[in-house]
């Protein structure tokens, strides 16, 4: 399975993204998928995931403002992102474990560039 990160772009401090993860096969028997997002000159954090229960987990810094989803019937996952701040700009990147006892792939995409700024 492929993942491929979509819906990044401008916006300003305050404004709303929703970036959206498009698997080239079925995601209903991946474990988890997640988000992940890297700044310029910083290390790659993750963001916030989802697993196959629905269970879902943020950073610090995401709770509150983002909302993670999958839908199965696109095969996708979406990262609703509200309320930005110029310190959310960074390249996202979605990732996948694909069983319980698997570890996240780190098969990186291209990602898709959010930048937050007035």
């Amino acid at each position: 399975v492929q993942l491929v990160e979509s819906g990044g772009g401008l916006v300003q401090p305050g404004g709303s993204l929703t970036l959206s993860c498009a698997a080239s096969g079925s995601i209903s028997m991946i474990y988890a998928m997640g988000w992940y997002r890297q700044a310029p000159g910083k290390q790659r954090d993750l963001v916030a995931t989802i697993n196959h229960y629905g269970t879902t987990y943020y950073s610090d810094s995401a709770k509150g403002r983002f909302t993670i989803s999958t839908d199965d019937a696109t095969n996708t996952m979406s990262l609703e992102m509200t309320n930005l701040k110029p310190e959310d700009t960074a390249v996202y990147y979605c990732d996948r474990r694909p069983g319980f006892t698997d570890d996240w792939t780190r098969a990186w995409g291209q990602g898709t560039q959010v930048t937050v700024s007035s």
